[in-house]
C-alpha cells in the first residue's frame, strides 16, 4: 500500500483558505523562469483518457497586451493593463490530435473524437476547465497572486490571438505580486450541510 503525504498547515493556507482573487499587482517582474514553472506544476493535472485540451498564451505588457485589454469587460481591463503577466487560458478544439502519444494504449480513440464534433467540445470544455482550476492552484504554489476573469469577449480574444479557430479561450489570468489594497472583503462559503451528503 502507498502512503501519500499530507500538507502541513501553511501550504493549506496557500493554496486554499488564505488565497485570494488579486485585484491590484505591485510592479515586481514575473520572470520567464516562473512563468514556465506555473505549466510546469499545471500540467499534472488529471484529465479523461489524459487527453490534456489546454493550452496557454502568455501576455507581457505591451502590444499584445493592448490587443487583449481592448477585449476585457470594463471593470477588468485597468488591472489586466497592470498586471506584470497574463495567461490567456485556452481549449484545443483538435486536441485529440495528440492522443497516440498521450494515451498510446488506445490510440484508437483519436478516431472515435475526429468523428464527433459535439463530443469532442464537451471533453475539451470539461477537462481544460478542469485544467485551468489546477493552473490557478499552480500561480499560489509559486508565492504569486492569481486574478482569474471571465469577464472578456471571448469571441473577440480567439479572433485576435488564434484566428484559425483551433483554440478558444476559457478563462484569463492575472498573474504578479499583490499591490496595493488587492484583496476585497472576504466572502462566505456554503456551509458543510449546504453541500455535502452521505449515502
Amino acid at each position: 500500500m502507498t502512503n501519500l503525504e499530507s500538507l502541513d498547515e501553511k501550504a493549506k493556507h496557500v493554496l486554499f483558505t488564505g488565497a485570494r482573487t488579486a485585484n491590484t499587482f505591485a510592479g515586481t517582474p514575473v520572470s520567464d523562469a516562473e512563468l514556465t514553472d506555473i505549466w510546469e506544476l499545471a500540467r499534472w493535472a488529471p484529465t479523461a483518457a489524459n487527453t490534456q485540451p489546454l493550452r496557454v498564451l502568455y501576455i507581457r505588457p505591451g502590444e499584445g497586451r493592448d490587443r487583449l485589454v481592448k477585449h476585457m469587460n470594463e471593470g477588468n481591463r485597468a488591472k489586466t493593463a497592470d498586471a506584470p503577466a497574463v495567461a490567456v487560458l485556452a481549449m484545443d478544439t483538435r486536441f485529440h490530435e495528440h492522443i497516440p502519444a498521450v494515451l498510446p494504449f488506445r490510440p484508437e480513440l483519436k478516431d472515435v473524437f475526429d468523428a464527433d464534433d459535439a463530443r469532442r467540445t464537451e471533453a475539451a470544455t470539461f477537462n481544460a476547465t478542469l485544467q485551468a482550476g489546477y493552473f490557478i492552484l499552480a500561480v499560489r504554489a509559486l508565492g504569486l497572486a492569481a486574478g482569474p476573469m471571465g469577464g472578456f469577449d471571448a469571441a473577440g480574444i480567439d479572433a485576435e490571438f488564434f484566428p484559425d479557430g483551433r483554440y478558444r479561450s476559457i478563462l484569463v489570468v492575472n498573474i504578479g505580486h499583490p499591490g496595493e489594497n488587492p484583496w476585497f472583503g472576504r466572502l462566505p462559503r456554503l456551509d458543510h450541510d449546504d453541500v455535502v451528503q452521505w449515502a
